[in-house]
């Protein structure tokens, strides 16, 4: 059975030996950006590869011009994938220890190259550890295979797209960053406070239990439905800081039977770039 949103911690540990499988470890720290691949050599799930969101899964910023984690090169990463032994064949699982707030990323990016077949750990790395499944230290490779992307359009919109439509009738933008941070009450990463103008705000953290899993489909059902009713998920787009934690919205969306929304990639760090673009506090 293919896994397409997310998975158990259980039903990971069965799959450890199941051919076709590739596991990847997205854990990582902004504030400590190589801390992430030092614990993954330290301990991992085993046969996981490691991806490294600023190197594996961002592109190079251009300052003045791109946010802090601008989508990749796509030759890069699928150079990247395929090292990985990703093909089309590959179930792929990405897990981290921010609850999916990373690995979500890997997630996106997969299904926009038109690979289906992958899935977020529900959960983090430290509840597979606490439930006593087995780890493995140092660093670990697939056999390369080839990865060939076939671009599914109609997944995100670019800046000015966000410009046009943000106040048009029927559309609904997004932010899901921390209410402290969309109010601009406190940012501790970008150097201007606020959000777009008509953004309304779904933190992604609201996903989840108190132990950091994600909650049932019905109470998930319960949140969205009070705010997206009458939206098409094609009108809908969601942005964060840096395009990367607000994809974590976008898999439970799917998650629960919604259908795919609309990614803002380059996100506020992007959008704060050019101080005519307008902001609201």
């Amino acid at each position: 059975m293919p896994y397409h949103t997310l998975i158990s911690l259980e039903e990971l540990f069965d799959n450890l030996n199941t051919p076709k499988w590739v596991i990847v470890d997205c854990r990582f720290d902004l504030e400590d950006t190589e801390k992430g691949q030092q614990l993954y050599l330290d301990y991992h799930v085993p046969g996981a590869v490691y991806a490294h969101l600023n190197d594996d899964l961002s592109g190079p910023i251009i300052p003045g011009k791109t946010g802090r984690h601008p989508l990749p090169d796509i030759d890069k990463i699928t150079s990247t994938l395929s090292n990985w032994g990703i093909d089309e064949t590959i179930q792929v699982i990405a897990y981290d220890d921010r609850s999916g707030a990373i690995a979500a990323r890997l997630w996106w990016m997969l299904r926009w190259l038109g690979h289906d077949s992958v899935a977020a750990l529900d959960g983090c790395f430290s509840h597979w550890v606490q439930a006593g499944y087995p780890t493995r230290s140092g660093l670990e490779e697939n056999t390369p295979s080839k990865f060939i992307p076939q671009i599914k359009s109609g997944l995100m919109v670019d800046v000015e797209d966000v410009m046009a439509i943000r106040n048009k009738p029927g559309f609904l933008l997004i932010d899901s960053r921390s209410p402290e941070r969309y109010q601009g009450i406190n940012e501790p990463i970008d150097p201007v406070a606020g959000h777009i103008p008509g953004a309304i705000n779904l933190f992604f953290g609201d996903n989840l239990t108190e132990d950091g899993h994600f909650k049932n489909k019905n109470e998930l059902r319960a949140r969205f439905d009070k705010i997206l009713k009458g939206y098409s998920p094609e009108n809908i787009i969601f942005y964060c800081g840096s395009g990367v934690t607000t994809i974590h919205n976008i898999l439970t969306l799917v998650h629960i039977g919604f259908g795919d929304t609309l990614l803002y990639p380059g996100s506020w760090s992007e959008w704060i770039t050019d101080p005519s673009r307008p902001i609201e506090i």
